[in-house]
């Protein structure tokens, strides 16, 4: 089984970066790296995060190669001879000390390389090439342990290796390190890289994270995003309309806005849309669903549910709020076309802080009729019933995730396992169940958390937040597929994915676009409209 992209929206120049932070050019070369803001992958910060650096050529505009840092880049300096560019990360961690990175980017082929020999690294600012052979790093003291001159001065040290292309991962040691303490001020050099990139085109735009997208039956695609409630863009590629988040002062939005939309349900005539917001990090209360007219994204009604819910099409067309828990992402169980509303429950008082215990429910509620004024409906307390233990695996915590409900009434949804370390090895699963039995029909792990899922017949399609795409066998989980999605050669991840259709696909990402794909022969496809940009390929 193949998947390929027909058609990208929302492309456009230094689109696998974002928002830039820092610009750094090689004039010799034509080359610009560019670091974007770090951001949750999928927009979601239970997924962590992530900061890109992109390596575009400046003649074209291309991207050359892309690294995603774990903490965020504060230094980018191309090798004077090699095709290496060098890249140091780093950030306090809260407590007391100040840890990072320093990476080696092969522009060649895409490696990248961890330097720092210790687990924790080293905070890195500053760096800068003397000569092929040599390499001077600023960095942060260790920690700020009765050090208030630690969050404004760093250690300079000089690194040398005869041939910086053969330089073992974790190679550099403690004692290559240490130096003199000079000044190491912190700037912001954000404004300086928009004026980069705007001075090379002035098409780019930092969209980020798409969380949910849809087509309608006149060719229309709709989705949400960072800071954006709902976007419309036309079959030409032209994007029609966008509603931004920023409150608007309505309300019950008590002036929160910002983070986007998250969930989309279209109504069955098409004229408009709810849409779920998506609350801050930090907040766990409810935020408002909004109806947005499809003609222009005006808006036409609110409501506030009466806790954190998942806005889910139901299987009768219509919407509904599923109850998501107190516990972020991670309670946040969304069954697409269920026949009842499904929901991950807590059975019992929380009392301790990540959820453990193995106290969670399955847990669901009639549709009911229809709310008044199309409203989604919410399940009475009354209405609900414990189905299952919400782990089959007993001694086990499970977290929740995206799912579907199949034509014969069992579940498919993602999830991970609890672990006080960390998600684990094979600690990540998409399982198919009987509601109500005790044991899975088939259960897939792998070591990614699942972006998103959803049924085209009898395929799942799954994406993992590290931009691997897996399609398994409705009937007994076999692996179909599995490969990692690119967009001309550069790898993307995915943060949405809806079935439109038989072979049709409609993926979000987290760099902002929109891939229209298909599943069917080539000999069977429309031609490729992607603009200006190659098409990807799995």
């Amino acid at each position: 089984m193949k998947l390929r992209i027909d058609r990208i929206l929302g492309d456009r120049p230094f689109a696998e970066v974002g928002e830039p932070a820092l610009a750094v050019t090689d004039e010799r070369r034509d080359l610009l790296a560019v670091e974007g803001t770090r951001t949750a992958v999928a927009g979601l910060p239970d997924f962590g995060f992530t900061a890109p650096v992109g390596v575009y050529g400046t003649n074209n505009l291309a991207c050359r190669a892309l690294l995603r840092a774990r903490h965020p880049v504060h230094a980018l300096a191309f090798h004077p001879a090699l095709p290496l560019l060098a890249v140091g990360s780093g950030a306090y961690d809260g407590g007391y000390f100040f840890e990072g990175e320093l990476l080696l980017l092969d522009l060649d082929t895409g490696r990248t390389t961890s330097l720092i020999e210790h687990p924790l690294g080293r905070q890195v600012l500053g760096l800068e090439w003397l000569g092929e052979h040599a390499l001077r790093v600023l960095m942060a003291p260790y920690d700020d342990w009765q050090d208030k001159a630690a969050w404004h001065e760093g250690h300079v040290a000089v690194i040398r290796r005869p041939d910086w292309t053969a330089v073992p991962p974790r190679s550099i040691d403690g004692a290559e390190l240490a130096g003199p303490r000079v000044a190491a001020p912190r700037a912001d050099r954000r404004e300086e890289a928009r004026r980069t990139l705007s001075g090379l085109s002035a098409a780019w735009d930092p969209r980020r994270n798409v969380r949910a997208v849809e087509e309608l039956s006149d060719g229309r695609i709709v989705a949400t995003l960072d800071g954006v409630r709902l976007e419309c863009w036309l079959p030409s590629g032209r994007r029609q309309w966008a509603v931004p988040d920023d409150d608007g002062g309505e309300g019950d939005d008590r002036g929160d806005g910002g983070e986007g939309g998250r969930d989309i349900v279209v109504a069955s005539d098409e004229r408009s849309a709810w849409v779920g917001l998506k609350p801050p990090p930090s907040e766990r209360r409810a935020r408002p669903v909004v109806r947005l007219a499809l003609d222009d994204g005006a808006r036409l009604a609110h409501l506030v549910p009466s806790a954190t819910a998942s806005l889910v099409r139901s299987a009768d067309g219509l919407s509904s709020l599923a109850p998501a828990g107190a516990n972020g992402e991670r309670s946040r169980l969304r069954i697409r076309r269920g026949s009842r509303i499904y929901f991950r429950k807590t059975a019992a008082p929380r009392r301790r802080r990540n959820d453990e215990g193995g106290e969670a429910r399955l847990a669901a509620a009639d549709l009911g009729p229809p709310a008044d004024a199309g409203r989604p409906r919410e399940p009475r307390a009354a209405d609900v019933r414990e189905l299952s233990p919400y782990s089959w695996q007993p001694g086990e915590t499970h977290f929740a995730g995206p799912g579907v409900e199949t034509a014969d009434g069992d579940l498919i949804h993602a999830g991970t396992v609890h672990d006080g370390r960390g998600l684990q090895p094979g600690g990540s699963f998409v399982v198919r169940r009987a509601v109500g039995a005790a044991r899975p029909v088939w259960v897939f792990r792998t070591d990614r958390k699942a972006t998103d899922l959803d049924l085209d017949s009898d395929v799942v399609h799954v994406t993992y937040d590290d931009g691997e795409i897996v399609a398994l066998d409705a009937r007994d989980g076999r692996v179909l597929r599995r490969r990692h999605l690119t967009v001309a050669g550069v790898p993307v991840v995915a943060s949405a994915l809806t079935v439109a259709g038989p072979g049709r696909l409609l993926l979000g990402t987290t760099d902002g676009r929109l891939l229209v794909c298909s599943t069917a022969d080539p000999a069977q496809r429309p031609p490729v409209q992607t603009g200006d940009r190659e098409p990807g390929r799995l």
